[in-house]
């Protein structure tokens, strides 16, 4: 099981790389990609954001009972975001059939939440 410090380090390295794949779109790739490649990837990009948020408040909140969801999200972001990224720079289609998986991830990583906040006294 993961600590706090592995945890606040995975979104820290996970937030960078919102950060800089985020700046890589809007500065580098807005020129070589169609409005919908353009599109694909900022959904990644915001996705990415979110839940990196999000895995920043479990570490921060020191309820190790919530640190499954915040691992279960950062599978989320490397399934979900990294096959957007990907496919939208590559339009290879088979990373965006693994694209719903981490969808899947992000959706049991929430469903942790609830479930540990209804066991909450």
């Amino acid at each position: 099981m993961m600590n706090k410090k592995q945890l606040i380090i995975i979104a820290g390295i996970l937030g960078f790389l919102a950060v800089s794949f985020g700046a890589f779109g809007t500065h580098t790739l807005k020129d070589q990609m169609t409005d919908g490649q353009l599109k694909v990837f900022q959904t990644g990009v915001f996705y990415h954001f979110i839940h990196t948020i999000i895995i920043l408040i479990i570490a921060f909140s020191n309820e190790l009972r919530f640190f499954k969801a915040a691992a279960v999200l950062a599978v989320g972001i490397i399934l979900f975001s990294f096959s957007l990224y990907i496919y939208s720079t590559t339009n290879i289609r088979l990373f965006a059939i693994i694209t719903p998986v981490g969808g899947f991830s992000f959706l049991i990583g929430w469903l942790l939440i609830i479930i540990e906040g209804i066991r909450q006294k």
